[in-house]
């Protein structure tokens, strides 16, 4: 006869991730909104950590607003990454990128003046040479899923 552990045990058994969510924003010209965190060398999609309990398309929402300021909706799932442990990180992230859709070049921007430094957009062929190395693929991939109506993983 089978013999279950406890709900309880069950679930503490179980492997645990941490979460972040992006919005992919681009303008009218199709160029793509980065921003510039204070406390890490390269760009990044605006977005961050999903909080405890948060489902990740409601923290790409709040992250977003936080950010820069823009209420936007996360539309479609474009991208999905999931990146190893490493260093002092003993977890994998698993990354979701949505389709915040398209802004106004002019519109107004209001950065997080604790996290972020500055905001450009930029040419998609030049915006994952400005993310981390080990980032860029979630951008392209990003990029491909939205123009071709699918939803990419990102390993």
């Amino acid at each position: 006869m089978a013999r279950f552990l406890p709900p309880e045990q069950w679930f503490a058994s179980l492997p645990t991730a941490y979460l972040a969510a992006f919005g992919l924003i681009t303008d009218e010209a199709g160029r793509v909104l980065l921003v510039d965190p204070n406390y890490r060398e390269h760009w990044t999609l605006p977005g961050g950590v999903v909080e405890d309990g948060e489902a990740p398309h409601l923290a790409c929402e709040r992250e977003v607003a936080e950010e820069v300021g823009l209420r936007r909706t996360a539309g479609t799932l474009l991208a999905l990454q999931w990146s190893a442990p490493r260093g002092v990180r003993p977890k994998p992230f698993l990354s979701f990128v949505f389709d915040c859709g398209t802004i106004d070049s002019g519109a107004a921007i209001t950065l997080q003046e604790e996290e972020l430094d500055d905001y450009a957009f930029v040419e998609p062929d030049s915006a994952a040479g400005m993310l981390h190395p080990a980032l860029a693929p979630r951008l392209t991939g990003a990029l491909r899923a939205r123009s071709e109506g699918a939803t990419v993983y990102v390993p």
